[in-house]
């Protein structure tokens, strides 16, 4: 029989693969590339295509190891034709196979690229999910609004994970009010790091030559890249840090990069770790007593809640969910975003440290360089683009949702009930960015106040035709309401000027 090609990306280092079970490995070979387009669609951040390339290199060595034949594309290959398509047409013309199996990609540009190809590639579904397109699609069917909350206590029910019986562990589903504490005083945990091997460090001399001018470094690279790996660093965060993780999981501190995060996305987006053993080996430190119920929900709700809810609304909403735009924002990206040359110490800290390690926690991306870019009214499909390109967990099916939805309000609403803007107040009060910032967050208008104050209120006034019937925005219009005609027109007048010094490429 002609063997027939078995695709396996760079996102997809899993055994469980539906692809390589529908498979035959005495006769079918697995295809792998490193190629071009890939990894320059968006301008990535080295440190994650450092780490996907030495991923997908040593999965194929476990590949080959478990009896498979692999034909694998490094990027300096000459003859590498620079695409996926072109890659498998390459294979074929090279083996004699007329066709090949794939799981589905997580975007949709790739699935139209497979879709397109010249030769016939059968698409199976990628099942190492928690929740199907079917099941969601039924989910939300009927619904007048998709609320991850509800979604999260069906997936709590399906999955089994922290009930007992019928009844959520401790008797509620989220623990939430519990997980809002101040940064502490200092941090007794890190994520594992782990020294490059020779095939990380090849990889990294690859990585250093092609891509030295896309933002980021490759300076003290630390990331797992295997499935043994993985599971130490899993092993490692539920030792030392998920313990502590629940009350500090929104703060923010100068100079601390990962608090009490696990740091461990980028490994569960690639494949390397699956969502129930890591859901699992959370529940195990709680029923153990070494971990704490509002710790354990509020990570496992990140992984079955916003993650499997994130997939589901990417699908559903389909190619065109990047280009919405529901508020009209076409301000272009700040230079800062690209440099961390600003006098914002919060947004300087949170892009300095994406620069150097591809990540940064959801808060900081949410509240921090997201609502900034909110309410500067900045183009929400660049903001998407930046956020694509810059952290190594960052694929589209679960980036998009959460930064034109949940972070930019660009979807109208389909995602979040309001959009997620604060001013600095909500800033100094979960962090310790403030106190080293060259404006003043108590200052609410005039050159020396916190930017984050005058344009949170430009934005209620400027939308205030779609926000001002919101129940949950209500305090804040009517707050806003209550000021004098002069402290409101001293705080558009603050913003104006300050959106301007931004539109002519000043330092802010």
């Amino acid at each position: 029989m002609v063997a027939r090609l078995v695709l396996v990306l760079g996102d997809q280092l899993s055994d469980s693969l539906s692809a390589l079970r529908e498979a035959d490995r005495a006769r079918d070979i697995v295809l792998m590339a490193e190629v071009a387009d890939e990894a320059s669609y968006v301008p990535h951040h080295p440190r994650k295509i450092a780490f996907l390339f030495a991923a997908m290199r040593k999965f194929a060595d476990r590949l080959r190891a478990d009896g498979w034949q692999v034909r694998y594309a490094r990027l300096d290959d000459p003859d590498n034709a620079g695409s996926i398509p072109g890659e498998i047409l390459r294979a074929c013309a090279a083996t004699g196979a007329v066709e090949g199996l794939a799981t589905e990609p997580g975007e949709f540009r790739l699935i139209a690229a497979l879709e397109d190809c010249p030769v016939p590639v059968h698409i199976f579904p990628d099942d190492r999910f928690a929740c199907s397109h079917a099941d969601f699609d039924a989910w939300a069917e009927g619904r007048k609004e998709l609320r991850m909350e509800w979604f999260y206590r069906d997936m709590r029910r399906k999955t089994g994970l922290l009930m007992d019986g019928d009844t959520p562990a401790g008797g509620k589903w989220n623990y939430d009010h519990d997980n809002r504490k101040p940064p502490p005083g200092s941090i007794d945990a890190a994520p594992m790091h782990f020294t490059p091997d020779a095939t990380v460090t090849e990889v990294l001399s690859l990585v250093a030559s092609r891509f030295d001018t896309n933002f980021g470094t490759l300076d003290d690279f630390w990331f797992a890249t295997d499935t043994a790996q993985a599971r130490r660093a899993l092993t490692h965060f539920i030792t030392t840090a998920l313990p502590r993780f629940g009350d500090f999981q929104d703060a923010m501190m100068t100079g601390e990069k990962f608090l009490y995060h696990a740091v461990i996305s980028m490994y569960l987006n690639a494949g390397l770790l699956g969502w129930r053993e890591i859901c699992e080996a959370a529940e195990a430190a709680h029923r153990a007593g070494t971990a704490p119920l509002n710790a354990v929900e509020g990570f496992i709700r990140q992984i079955i809640g916003w993650r499997e809810f994130m997939r589901g609304i990417y699908f559903r909403e389909g190619p065109d969910y990047t280009s919405r735009n529901a508020l009209d924002h076409h301000r272009k990206l700040p230079s800062f975003y690209w440099t961390a040359d600003t006098a914002m110490h919060c947004l300087s800290q949170a892009i300095d440290q994406t620069r150097t390690e591809a990540y940064a926690h959801h808060i900081q991306r949410l509240m921090i360089t997201g609502n900034f870019a909110l309410l500067a009214g900045i183009d929400p499909h660049v903001v998407h683009e930046w956020y694509l390109a810059v952290y190594a967990d960052a694929y589209e099916w679960v980036e998009a949702p959460n930064v034109i939805g949940m972070s930019q309000f660009a979807d109208g609403g389909i995602v979040g009930s309001k959009p997620y803007v604060s001013g600095g107040n909500y800033i100094n009060k979960m962090s310790d960015y403030c106190k080293s910032c060259a404006y003043e967050v108590g200052e609410k208008s005039g050159p020396t106040s916190c930017p984050f104050n005058s344009l949170y209120w430009a934005f209620l006034h400027r939308h205030r035709d779609r926000f001002g019937r919101n129940p949950r925005m209500a305090q804040m219009y009517r707050t806003w309401a209550r000021m004098s005609d002069d402290k409101r027109q001293a705080a558009l007048d603050t913003a104006d000027a300050f959106l301007k010094r931004l539109d002519d490429g000043a330092r802010v």
